[in-house]
């Protein structure tokens, strides 16, 4: 045997993280490691330490040792090598090199020690295999998620089937004036409108979510959840969507918050006349300032769940000043709104679909202008002597906007250790698993305007790029929005609730 034992003590001795490769007691390695020391010279640089029976190849990690217990006969030249290894895996996983860290992440460095060295010998592996191997990833795992996911699919869509039904069943006895049932335990005395009944439907569906959804992912294993999906057409199209989506499974599972594509929450109360402006932003930009493209795509999209308020009107505020494209739906009256700017059909006797989402304006900006981007961000990156030093800032041009949830993600290297964060404003996550230091900034408005982060890590300027900008936001980019909605016959005011979002497609720094 040549390697005994792989270990990260304190500079006293004291054992935080020790793997032995040979029989051994724990009295004998807190003796060696007790010993180790006392052995060192003090004043002299030495990377080795021998005693009558092994020898110690250290490496100092600031407060800490990287510690190689070996037989004397073993090659010192390989067991360095080795050693260097060991010290490049400790950062992937512990963002400082400090004792409570360290013993935080205990199981994964022992995993990882294990790829290195196998029964005392030195495996042919490198550090980007070591993070392969300690992933695990299981086909099992991708399948038996995939299953709970298309179960909780099929779960919600029953339960709006099962809304749907109590809805139009409390409609149905309001209409015929018999007295509007309790479904479910719900009261109903004192709420006999629409709107209400609407609101304790939703209450029951939102009450029946926790028992409907876990119940058949947990109660069964994997072997099981098939057979609960095992219709034939459910499970080939789940098999197709693996085999075409099985990178996004994957990434939906085990990703942080912020990768996953944001959606603002719905409303809480749902009118009959419901409309959502909703608009995606695709942006590229160049490192050294210069927009290469932005496009910015724009929709009101229209829902209404009762026949008595289909045939209406909508009066569009529209503020923008930015040269926006207007686009109707073919079955409005374009001359209607380009001289009132009001969305109406052609035929006034008809109705919009009822239950349907019909997009009735679109619009569409797209432009190099520079001072039209809503966000810019300028990263400076430093060479210096230990590697490169990254200044990195924000600032909100278009102040009316106000983005929620901001995550700018800034590719690092791999393999070098956790960057050395100096200012900050926000909070920040360093990801070694997919080498990304992730910004993250809750809200930036025209009171948080801007902000720095700097940080310092090994590496080169072009390391640094492409950076990535995801928001959400509550105010839309193009001032567009519904003022007012009136019936066409006598003008009368309509009740109608509204969502506004606007999200990223693409937002890049190249």
């Amino acid at each position: 045997m040549v390697l005994l034992a792989a270990a990260v003590c304190t500079k006293a001795g004291k054992a935080i993280v020790s793997r032995q490769f040979v029989e051994m007691t724990r009295t004998r390695i807190e003796g060696l490691l007790a010993a180790f020391p006392k052995l060192m010279n003090t004043g002299k640089q030495h990377t080795f330490v021998e005693t009558d029976s092994v020898r110690y190849v250290y490496q100092p990690l600031e407060k800490l040792y990287m510690v190689l217990i070996t037989t004397k006969n073993s090659n010192i030249l390989e067991d360095l090598e080795t050693l260097r290894l060991f010290s490049r895996v400790i950062p992937e996983y512990c963002r400082v090199l400090e004792e409570s860290e360290i013993s935080e992440h205990c199981f994964d460095l022992i995993f990882a020690f294990d790829e290195i060295v196998a029964l005392g010998y030195r495996e042919n592996v490198n550090l980007a295999q070591i993070r392969t191997f300690t992933e695990m990833d299981s086909h099992e795992e991708k399948v038996f998620r995939a299953v709970r996911e298309t179960q909780e699919r099929e779960a919600k869509a029953e339960m709006r089937r099962k809304a749907k039904e109590l809805q139009q069943a409390r409609r149905d006895a309001e209409r015929s004036g018999k007295k509007v049932p309790a479904f479910g335990g719900f009261g109903s005395a004192g709420m006999t409108s629409v709107s209400s009944g609407t609101i304790i439907t939703d209450t029951m569906v939102e009450q029946e979510k926790p028992k409907i959804t876990p119940a058949p992912a947990r109660a069964t294993g994997p072997s099981k959840a098939l057979k609960l999906g095992a219709k034939g057409k459910e499970v080939d199209n789940f098999v197709d969507k693996l085999k075409s989506e099985g990178e996004t499974i994957m990434a939906s599972t085990g990703k942080r918050g912020s990768e996953v594509s944001k959606a603002l929450p719905p409303p809480a109360n749902v009118e009959s006349v419901h409309l959502r402006v909703e608009e995606k932003i695709s942006l590229t930009c160049g490192r050294d300032g210069g927009l290469q493209n932005m496009e910015v795509l724009g929709m009101v999209t229209l829902r209404v769940s009762d026949d008595k308020n289909g045939r209406i009107r909508l009066i569009i505020n529209n503020n923008d000043n930015k040269g926006l494209q207007l686009q109707t739906h073919p079955n409005v009256d374009k001359k209607l709104f380009t001289a009132e700017s009001v969305i109406g059909l052609k035929n006034p006797e008809k109705s919009f679909p009822l239950n349907n989402d019909v997009g009735v304006l679109k619009w569409r900006l797209q432009t190099t202008d520079e001072s039209l981007t809503p966000l810019t961000i300028n990263c400076w990156p430093s060479e210096s002597g230990s590697g490169c030093d990254v200044n990195i800032e924000y600032e909100l041009q278009e102040e009316s906007l106000e983005l929620n949830d901001v995550v700018i993600s800034i590719p690092v290297p791999s393999g070098v250790g956790a960057p050395v964060i100096g200012d900050l404003d926000g909070e920040y996550k360093h990801d070694s698993r997919r080498n990304v230091l992730e910004w993250n900034l809750p809200l930036i408005d025209a009171n948080n305007k801007t902000g720095s982060l700097e940080f310092s890590i090994a590496g080169q300027p072009n390391d640094f790029f492409p950076i990535n900008v995801s928001f959400v936001s509550k105010r839309n980019y193009c001032d567009i929005q519904v003022a007012k909605v009136t019936y066409v016959d006598g003008d009368g005011p309509v009740r109608f609730s509204s969502e506004t979002s606007f999200v990223v497609d693409k937002y890049e720094i190249l």
